[in-house]
């Protein structure tokens, strides 16, 4: 039966209303710079909130509708699901050996987890919350990334410096891409057409057709380059150099590097602002979140966040970004435009945070 007949996990009418309200607010104090705090002070954003998770947490992604966050935890064989409207761990899943890179089904019913300690692919049902399916791939999978119809997942296979392309009607490999040394993670275009693979020992990026499943650009960035994340509109890629602690800006028609952007020590994740204004990139050894004005390509702000902060993932609606602490085993959450200067705002039960 097609994973895409129907969606799953609708939010009820009042986590609907919530989330409008969250969003309506978010975007009010950014343009109005918070009505009645006093001339002069700047929306900022703010960690409210700090879930704990099982051991080694990496990867994240949300459902399509924000109310759950699935989260690998690579040193515990698990996935941890956080309700994000109490911002709790509300269910743990065993998957395959240290989990690694995680994405979920455009309609939401299903998660792929990659398990680069058995090489292989752990479907998760999210409505019951188990494992269904279990894919082999090739040697070390880390990232993975969903065709925007739902039908492929992209898989990066680091020791095999290749990609797997996974049908998931049918939960099987249907073709391999040779691409560079090392890819990590991997990136698909709104329309589906292309796919953006990092090559670590490269110093690269691939582009992959995905009509053809051929590599059919490779494009020179910084040292080590690991995260990968696209614009809404299709028209930027922005990619973390690890070893150089910069973001390279590629342009996607043309497929050259375009700008650099200098962040903090070991940039790893990255993730992209529903409305494309923004990148938000996780820098693990200095503890931190860059926040990238996508506009003039600068940074416009760093959140502190705990200890080797490494995947991030941003909520539909644009209004919280959540963010895997490595070390600390735990997530923050990151309010956007919630506290202005010295004075910050309780939103009390809206955003879980008591």
């Amino acid at each position: 039966m097609s994973h895409y007949s129907g969606f799953r996990n609708h939010p009820t009418a009042r986590q609907h209303v919530r989330r409008l309200l969250l969003g309506l607010t978010a975007t009010s104090l950014m343009v109005l710079g918070i009505a009645g705090v006093g001339a002069g002070t700047s929306v900022a954003d703010a960690v409210i909130e700090t879930v704990p998770v099982a051991a080694t947490p990496r990867g994240v992604a949300i459902t399509p509708n924000g109310d759950f966050a699935y989260v690998t935890n690579s040193f515990d064989d698990s996935v941890s699901v956080i309700d994000t409207e109490t911002n709790t761990e509300v269910d743990t899943i065993a998957v395959g050996v240290a989990p690694r890179g995680v994405a979920i089904t455009p309609n939401g019913a299903f998660a792929y987890i990659t398990n680069i300690g058995d090489d292989t692919v752990s479907v998760i049902d999210t409505e019951t919350n188990t494992e269904v399916d279990t894919i082999a791939v090739r040697a070390a999978p880390q990232g993975v990334e969903i065709t925007p119809n739902g039908a492929f997942a992209y898989v990066t296979n680091r020791f095999d410096n290749s990609v797997s392309v996974i049908d998931t009607e049918t939960n099987t490999e249907v073709d391999t891409i040779a691409v560079r040394t090392v890819p990590e993670q991997v990136a698909i275009t709104p329309n589906g057409a292309f796919a953006y693979v990092t090559n670590g020992f490269d110093h690269s990026v691939s582009v992959i057709d995905t009509g053809t499943n051929t590599e059919v650009d490779t494009i020179a960035v910084g040292t080590v380059p690991v995260g990968v994340a696209i614009t809404p509109n299709g028209a930027f890629a922005y990619v973390t150099n690890s070893y150089d602690d910069s973001v390279s800006v590629i342009d996607t028609e043309t497929n050259t590097e375009v700008d650099t952007i200098a962040v903090g020590d070991f940039p790893e994740g990255v993730a992209i602002t529903p409305n494309g204004a923004f990148a938000y990139v996780t820098n693990r050894f200095d503890d931190s979140v860059s926040v990238i004005d996508t506009g003039t390509n600068t940074e416009v702000d760093t959140i502190a966040v705990e200890e080797d902060p490494f995947g991030v993932a941003i909520t539909p609606n644009g209004a919280f970004a959540y963010v895997t602490n490595r070390d600390d085993d735990t997530v923050s959450v990151i309010a956007f435009g919630q506290c202005a200067g010295s004075q910050c705002i309780d939103f009390g039960s809206l955003t879980g945070s008591g």
